[in-house]
């Protein structure tokens, strides 16, 4: 409707119409609506038909903004075709409701509470441990799982890159949520630093830095936890598998004898802890040519197979090297997202699909069970 006066065109907007809409926008970090997060302040209607909404953000500087306004504008679309977000900062009043509700509707669970724990390992550097951690994350997310990814490789931290996500983690109080990209749930001390900053930490300070990031993080309901170690056998790896006895190991080792012998040493690491081993990954299997689709088998063959039948543990796959795993690293995007018909994406699919946890023996373990005293 059309109203003139004083010279002016007015165009009524039903605004109770635009708040709803508003408030069924997800924030893109807290992963609720913006009524429920009580974030939607005042909705006002303007000449033509503009509509200026107001938000109120936790922080100033919330990482997601460009998203969230993005969202809103879509909202109103259908009512208004002009629309303007303001954008506020809550409280600390405000701020300390939101946390107390928000960590009220989503019980608190660690990383621990994850109902499958992967922990990726590697002998060595350079057999692309990572990359195979990231991308079962994510292939594991788009068969409809809850996953979580923590990057426990302190030193080598390369999640941040190979999400294409480098913004901090949201904080409410005592409580960090994990960055979300792809559909996994993300923690990195990448996030924490400043791009290509190098973490100089002493063991202390990275054992207190994982333990938080296994209890003190909001990781929600999760199906899979996949933790991606550093290499070798060192002591950041024996932290992080005290932190979570029930994780079982996934090795990832290239074809070449020089890396299987290297790998075989996290097998024996594992069986020393009483940790299973969950299965063997071969990285880098052959060359897939990007011109002519011929395979060659670059870094020999053999390894995966042979440290599979070393470690009594299944060779889940054999991933291939080929031009599109490459340029998805470099692009900050998983391969099995930005070319999943690629040959190294389908294998990595195929590994998240033969996937099955394995519990640990009860052997030797105290299981926490008082005996009945004799009357």
């Amino acid at each position: 409707m059309t109203v003139l006066g004083l010279g002016a065109s007015w165009t009524t907007v039903d605004l109770e119409q635009v708040r709803r809409a508003v408030e069924a926008v997800r924030d893109p970090e807290l992963g609720q609506g913006l009524g429920e997060l009580g974030m939607v302040r005042e909705i006002r209607g303007g000449r033509g038909g503009s509509v200026r909404v107001e938000l109120a953000l936790t922080t100033a500087g919330c990482p997601m903004t460009a998203e969230l306004t993005r969202d809103v504008h879509a909202a109103v679309a259908p009512f208004s075709g002009e629309v303007t977000v303001e954008l506020t900062v809550m409280s600390e009043p405000d701020r300390r409701r939101l946390a107390e509700r928000f960590l009220a509707s989503r019980p608190r669970s660690g990383a621990a509470d994850a109902r499958a724990i992967y922990a990726v390992a590697s002998g060595k550097g350079g057999v692309g441990k990572s990359s195979v951690a990231a991308n079962l994350a994510v292939a594991l997310a788009r068969q409809g799982r809850s996953v979580g990814l923590l990057d426990a490789d302190v030193w080598g931290y390369s999640v941040p890159q190979l999400f294409g996500v480098h913004r901090p983690p949201v904080a409410l109080y005592e409580t960090m949520l994990p960055v979300q990209a792809h559909g996994v749930r993300l923690m990195s001390l990448g996030f924490l630093v400043e791009e290509g900053e190098p973490i100089v930490w002493r063991g202390p300070m990275l054992h207190k830095a994982l333990t938080q990031f296994v209890h003190d993080v909001h990781w929600g309901d999760l199906d899979v936890m996949i933790l991606d170690l550093p290499p070798g056998t060192g002591d950041v790896t024996l932290s992080v598998l005290e932190l979570l006895p029930e994780a079982s190991l996934l090795v990832v080792t290239t074809p070449q004898q020089a890396a299987r012998t290297v790998a075989s040493r996290v097998g024996v690491m594992a069986r020393d802890v009483g940790m299973p081993v969950a299965g063997v990954v071969e990285n880098m299997s052959e060359l897939v040519c990007a011109g002519c689709g011929e395979h060659t088998a670059l870094f020999g063959s053999g390894g995966g197979a042979q440290l599979s039948e070393e470690l009594g543990a299944p060779l889940l796959g054999r991933v291939p090297l080929d031009s599109a795993l490459r340029e998805a690293g470099d692009a900050g995007v998983p391969v099995v997202v930005s070319d999943p018909a690629s040959a190294s994406a389908r294998e990595l699919v195929a590994v998240a699909g033969a996937l099955r946890p394995v519990r640990r023996s009860l052997v030797g373990r105290q299981l926490g069970v008082d005996p009945v005293p004799q009357r």
